[in-house]
């Protein structure tokens, strides 16, 4: 993460701490991108791999998500889980959003993936090669806040 990176002001008792964070961000697999387009806010479903500093987006490249981030690269990210009050936690990342490598991807070797490209591959294809289909290309986020909880702790708190 970098050192500019917004500290979280409010629930700061119930914050994942950062192993908390990455192995939550490690676990879990669908993520809440919000863009902002020409007619307003756009909220989309997505998978995506955290290297500990960055999260990354394969997307579409024809997608609005897309198109948005290119004309505007502000970016929110919300990864949640938890069903029952108790249980609800999450992550919101915000920053900026900037597409890395070749877009669409082919599959031309880029330094700049190495690390992200097995580790997405192992969460969501089982096994440690991408499949590159020239629709997808990737997205860095690189965070300018990340905000926690983790309502399990509120019981520790009583």
């Amino acid at each position: 993460m970098t050192d500019e990176l917004r500290p979280q002001k409010r629930g700061r008792r119930i914050a994942m701490s950062r192993e908390e964070l990455d192995a939550f961000l490690a676990a879990e697999r669908t993520c809440r991108v919000a863009t902002i387009g020409p007619d307003g806010p756009h909220a989309t479903p997505l998978w995506f791999g955290w290297d500990g500093s960055a999260l990354w987006l394969n997307s579409l490249t024809r997608s609005k998500r897309w198109a948005d981030l290119r004309r505007d690269p502000r970016i929110s990210v919300v990864v949640d889980a938890g069903t029952e009050y108790q249980q609800l936690r999450g992550v919101e990342i915000s920053g900026t959003a900037e597409v890395v490598g070749e877009a669409p991807r082919t599959g031309e070797p880029e330094p700049a993936l190495a690390e992200i490209e097995p580790l997405f591959a192992r969460k969501y294809l089982g096994g440690d090669e991408m499949i590159h289909d020239g629709r997808h290309g990737w997205l860095r986020v690189t965070p300018t806040k990340i905000s926690s909880w983790d309502f399990r702790k509120l019981a520790e708190l009583r």
